[in-house]
């Protein structure tokens, strides 16, 4: 039986995919979540057969949130169930390590395909998505001036959203305060912006101060 933990910030709709799985034998909702933070503890906390994902969640940036859950589990599958549109974020969502992208509106039987097929191990897109990427008609989707940030420029820029001086963000990521004030400057070029207060909005507003 496959163990799934979904994380999606409205409890109708993790209510509603429990009761609708409670009649497949062989897959079961045995975790919630209703924050991105709250789905790290239980993905650190225990293991789990596929992840059900909403990525319009209300602490954390979804795709970030993908990025950061496959960068500790890279073998745990994940399934983005979603009400954004397929042409604006299945590829990043794809690019970021889903297993598939399936809308919120699919089909109860295309929803338990989906599934069982990534909780197994597969892939899964949904037929008008294949279609598109197949004629080559997807747009890549938007890709956000942070994704271009290096996993040392990130991890600087979320200290310096913190507060944090260049000497005590170079103790923590054990560099000089030199090197430290390289990468900031190199990411607020890479994300146009011109100071510590601006990059605090940039970050607040993305959800990547978390």
């Amino acid at each position: 039986m496959l163990k799934i933990l979904i994380v999606d910030d409205h409890s109708v709709v993790r209510g509603g995919l429990r009761q609708f799985l409670a009649d497949a034998a062989d897959c079961r909702i045995v975790g919630e979540a209703g924050s991105g933070r709250e789905a790290l503890a239980l993905v650190a906390a225990e293991q789990w057969d596929l992840l059900l994902l909403d990525i319009g969640l209300p602490d954390l940036n979804g795709i970030d949130l993908l990025k950061r859950i496959k960068h500790e589990k890279p073998g745990l599958p994940v399934l983005v169930f979603s009400m954004y549109a397929e042409d604006d974020y299945a590829m990043p969502a794809l690019e970021a390590g889903a297993a598939g992208y399936l809308p919120k509106d699919a089909a109860p039987a295309e929803i338990l395909e989906a599934i069982r097929r990534t909780g197994c191990g597969g892939r899964y897109l949904s037929p008008q998505l294949t279609e598109k990427l197949l004629a080559g008609a997807t747009p890549r989707g938007r890709k956000e001036l942070h994704e271009n940030l290096s996993e040392r420029e990130f991890a600087v820029m979320r200290l310096l959203c913190r507060g944090m001086a260049l000497i005590a963000i170079g103790e923590t990521l054990h560099l000089s305060p030199k090197t430290v004030s390289t990468y900031r400057t190199r990411l607020l070029e890479k994300l146009n912006l011109r100071n510590n207060a601006e990059l605090t909005r940039y970050a607040i507003e993305h959800k990547l101060d978390q």
